[in-house]
């Protein structure tokens, strides 16, 4: 009952802060004469009640824009969360007292119906088909920078500004300006990755305020400031949900189903299999991207499990089969026939492959004049995950989509999770894994 007080109470607000803000950009458009410019920029800050956006809100003020911090309030189903992680209204209340302490404009904004067509009903799709989304990745194309960036522009902002680590660049080409989403300078804390899905057009309106300090610097300024953020923990849940218990979640609507876990052995004659001859590099591609199709008689039945699509390739926890010489790790699912392929240890060679597959369709390039035609290829640096360091590889555009080939061989490249490929320090291009 409170919350649902809470929430009319803000949307009173909104009507308020709107139109507050519309009068005030008509009053920008009038006094902006040859003879009195006011050169102000506005600012809007997704302020998550977090230390980083908190800081960046701070040095967007301190630099002279004009900052409206709105904190976005994604899900209401508090019963999958768990509460004493990031409960949204804890977080809505820091990032209030975050505002109040800077002395700028706050309203929480209701983003949960489209946060649950864009991107709950697509986790629950791909997991249904056996593949692993990256939600945190969609949330900042879909939510972020799209939703929210039009509520912003309609409050009259110049610009959004998240509290990522990565930098923002420009330059002129062919009298257009070229935008360039780079690295963060803390290596420990690039988030480039996450924003791997982005257009030229939602950067050209973004601003990344903290992407050239390290967190400890971040902090420092939050304690400064006497922010009430400064010693907060980083948040380990989905995009401004908070932290997720995954398979309680999932099981809103994909259904426990008993299926049997099957050890492949490390000598399974598929990996022993010497590669054929090729007639052209695409046939050796299409080779090494292959996925493996197991069966229960390729190995033994070693345990039970409650739902394949609950499962991801590399996985170790949950499977809950003891009594082996090394840990147990996912290497396939088969969601089909509810099966579970497991290879033991790290270095099973099920977990491993060198190249992997992008569709046309799953294709996404930040720099589009770099974006390869059938037959080009292109040496970059390239991740399949967050955090995982950069491996060299090299792209290879053919007619339906375009094969990524690493130098050295990766450990569970799964679908449907984002491969992102660099030059230098610079995220150009990236695509959902086939």
């Amino acid at each position: 009952m409170f919350n649902k007080f809470i929430l009319n109470l803000n949307k009173i607000f909104l009507i308020f802060l709107i139109i507050n803000l519309q009068l005030s950009t008509y009053y920008r458009k009038i006094v902006s004469l040859p003879f009195l410019k006011l050169t102000m920029k506005r600012v809007v800050v997704g302020l998550s009640g977090g230390v980083d956006s908190s800081v960046a809100a701070f040095l967007l003020k301190e630099q002279g824009y004009d900052v409206i911090g709105l904190f976005m309030k994604n899900w209401h189903d508090d019963s999958v969360t768990i509460s004493n992680e990031c409960p949204w209204l804890e977080d809505s209340n820091d990032a209030m007292l975050v505002a109040e302490k800077l002395g700028i404009p706050f309203q929480t904004v209701d983003l949960s119906l489209e946060y649950k067509e864009r991107i709950v009903d697509y986790m629950f799709n791909e997991y249904e088909r056996g593949r692993t989304p990256n939600p945190d990745v969609l949330c900042n194309r879909e939510i972020k920078f799209d939703v929210f960036m039009k509520i912003a522009i309609n409050l009259g902002a110049d610009f959004v500004a998240t509290g990522h680590y990565c930098r923002k660049g420009s330059f002129e080409k062919e009298a257009e300006t070229i935008y360039q989403l780079l690295s963060g300078k803390d290596d420990n804390k690039d988030q480039s990755y996450f924003l791997c899905q982005l257009s030229q057009e939602q950067l050209s309106k973004t601003l990344f305020p903290i992407g050239g300090l390290t967190k400890p610097e971040v902090r420092q300024i939050a304690a400064e400031q006497d922010l009430i953020t400064a010693e907060k923990r980083d948040s380990q849940g989905l995009c401004f949900i908070g932290k997720v218990k995954l398979p309680d979640f999932l099981q809103q609507q994909l259904k426990p189903k008993e299926g049997v876990i099957v050890e492949i052995p490390k000598d399974y004659e598929s990996y022993l299999q010497t590669a054929p001859n090729f007639d052209s590099i695409e046939e050796q591609l299409v080779y090494e991207s292959r996925k493996m199709n197991y069966n229960i008689t390729d190995g033994k039945v070693v345990g039970k499990h409650q739902g394949a699509h609950y499962f991801t390739k590399g996985q170790r926890k949950g499977l809950a089969v003891g009594g082996t010489i090394e840990p147990l790790f996912v290497i396939d699912t088969d969601v089909n026939e509810n099966v579970i392929y497991t290879g033991l240890g790290k270095s099973h060679p099920g977990l491993y492959k060198k190249v992997l597959f992008v569709t046309n369709e799953e294709l996404h390039w930040i720099r589009q004049d770099l974006s390869l035609q059938v037959g080009e290829t292109l040496e970059v640096m390239a991740r399949i995950r967050y955090r995982q360091s950069l491996e060299k590889a090299k792209l290879h555009k053919v007619s339906n989509g375009l094969y990524v080939a690493f130098n050295e061989f990766q450990s569970a490249i799964t679908e449907g999770q984002f491969v992102a490929w660099y030059l230098n320090d610079e995220l150009v291009g990236s695509g959902v894994i086939s």
